[in-house]
């Protein structure tokens, strides 16, 4: 499948809300995308968020996230997630991405998950950058809630973030919206 690649312009912001402004929205088309990037981030504000929903083809069902075009082992994450009847936390270091959802749509075409990332502090270039996630699915009663932190250890101001899915293409619908968060 072909990747969708979004260029970014303060131009075409719009407003929403006193602090959060829209940057740029990608929806996957028919067939679905390997690859969901926002390039050209413009460095204007203290943090961005990304808001998405959407599901994979693949068997493993998650989507892992990139900065700045770094496959190396850069990366650190920690997860806590819950299914209703237990909970379970891992963490993870020296990955080549930070694990954003998952979700077993492997069986359940119509299930998507959902999630809201912030890239703290994303164009200070005296620290790594944090991340933080919020994600879970329902299916009919099942599925999982999940907070997943993510470091990247790297002082670059991130000026692209690059979506994938772990074992398959992002399906069609899939949708991710990226916002920039003013200072107060």
């Amino acid at each position: 499948m072909t990747p969708i690649s979004l260029g970014i312009f303060a131009s075409a912001n719009t407003t929403v809300g006193t602090s959060y402004e829209s940057i740029a929205t990608v929806s996957v088309g028919s067939g679905g995308a390997a690859n969901v990037e926002f390039t050209s981030i413009p460095g204007t504000y203290t943090h961005l968020q990304i808001r998405a929903i959407g599901q994979t083809a693949g068997s493993g069902q998650f989507v892992k996230m990139q900065m700045n075009s770094d496959t190396t082992t850069n990366y650190n994450s920690h997860i806590i997630y819950g299914n209703g009847s237990s909970a379970t936390a891992s963490s993870y270091g020296d990955r080549a991405d930070i694990p954003i959802w998952g979700n077993n749509t492997g069986t359940a075409t119509s299930t998507f998950a959902v999630c809201v990332i912030d890239v703290l502090d994303y164009a200070n270039t005296n620290k790594y950058k944090t991340t933080r996630c919020l994600d879970g699915y329902d299916s009919n009663g099942s599925g999982i809630i999940a907070l997943t932190s993510g470091l990247w250890r790297s002082t670059s101001a991130i000026t692209s973030i690059k979506f994938t899915g772990f074992s398959g293409n992002l399906n069609q619908y899939t949708t991710f919206a990226l916002y920039g968060i003013r200072s107060a």
